[in-house]
């Protein structure tokens, strides 16, 4: 009986997973519409639209830990899981292009987003010494380090959309041409010229729909295979929750490479850790009736969150560093290779101390 369910459930999670690879694909592709359409640039609707779409299953299943399971550390886990796991995918793309280190191919525009999701990560890891060093804003019933994340994040979004404003002023008519050029794409660019505004923004919001319910049904699969399997709580979050939830992002990261958009790709990953950190998280506080939920989630979650801002130093330093000698040399980067062994040695470490 025992197997007969675990088998059902591992067949929900790969038929799950089957419809968000293809949802996200067809996601991408609409953003990519939207963004040569409105001008707005990759960058920005890679973060604003693409992340945003891509981080809802996180929002859905934290608020569904804390609501109705009662597990503030499945709901912390899977948000900071999700964060090492968006950081881990960045090397596995680094692998998939094949034309040189990836992040050398992306605007400092990625490198702004980076750097705003690692300082939001980072305020995550100050609530949680905070709250353990304090008990005089315990019971508010939201943290007011939360509040400050959500404000982080609003900041995060202006900040983006400025510098996409600047870049395109600068490069004056020829942005959009640079853009392409700089994508490092062999094939010609996509031609959107016979494509609708309004049917890319209804397929953006189709493909969301089910990208989001299809991720919902994979994360409660998933809790199913982990419970079944007498997991900790903590470690289900931060690895088989935060896998399940970031498969969306996986999907249309990947598929915007495909389509020869790597900022989309990048911003898509390092704009949904600010998501999940100004917003995810500010939420699930709200959710969490006890107080401020900082105070009652599990010490390991501090780890991945200084595990966190350190990836994101690494991939920040990857995108500022030039990049001209660096195409040459090697089509893989050293930095690519760091965030994988970063993210496999923060999850042997999060097993075993969970």
């Amino acid at each position: 009986m025992f197997a007969d369910s675990l088998t059902l459930l591992w067949l929900q999670l790969a038929a799950a997973a089957a419809i968000i690879v293809v949802a996200a694909t067809f996601l991408a592709r609409s953003a990519d519409v939207i963004a040569d359409k409105t001008g707005l640039g990759r960058s920005f609707i890679g973060v604003v639209m693409l992340a945003t779409a891509t981080s809802l299953p996180e929002l859905g299943t934290g608020v569904s830990a804390i609501t109705l399971v009662g597990e503030s550390d499945l709901a912390a886990g899977d948000a900071f899981g999700s964060n090492l796991f968006n950081l881990f995918i960045i090397g596995l793309l680094d692998i998939y292009w094949r034309k040189g280190p990836l992040l050398t191919f992306v605007s400092y525009t990625s490198a702004l987003v980076g750097a705003l999701g690692g300082l939001l990560i980072g305020m995550g890891a100050i609530a949680m010494i905070i709250h353990n060093l304090t008990i005089s804003v315990a019971n508010w019933r939201v943290s007011p380090v939360s509040s400050l994340m959500l404000a982080g994040f609003l900041v995060a979004i202006f900040l983006v959309h400025r510098s996409e404003r600047s870049r395109e002023r600068e490069n004056s008519g020829a942005a959009r041409e640079s853009e392409r050029e700089n994508s490092g794409a062999d094939a010609p660019a996509p031609s959107y010229e016979g494509e609708s505004l309004r049917r890319a923004f209804a397929m953006y919001a189709v493909s969301a729909a089910v990208v989001v319910g299809a991720a919902v049904w994979l994360a409660y699969a998933a809790d199913g295979v982990a419970t079944e399997m007498g997991w900790a709580a903590s470690f289900m979050g931060t690895q088989f929750l935060a896998f399940s939830t970031s498969l969306p992002e996986l999907a249309a990261s990947f598929a915007a490479l495909r389509l020869g958009a790597p900022d989309m790709a990048i911003t898509n990953l390092l704009g949904s850790n600010i998501f999940n950190m100004g917003v995810v998280l500010f939420l699930d506080d709200l959710a969490f009736a006890d107080g401020a939920i900082w105070a009652q989630i599990d010490d390991i979650h501090l780890l991945t969150a200084v595990v966190g801002v350190i990836m994101t130093a690494v991939a920040v330093t990857a995108i500022l560093t030039p990049n001209d000698d660096r195409r040459r040399r090697s089509p893989y980067s050293v930095e690519g290779a760091a965030l994988i062994v970063m993210y496999v040695a923060a999850s042997l470490l999060v097993f075993y101390l969970s």
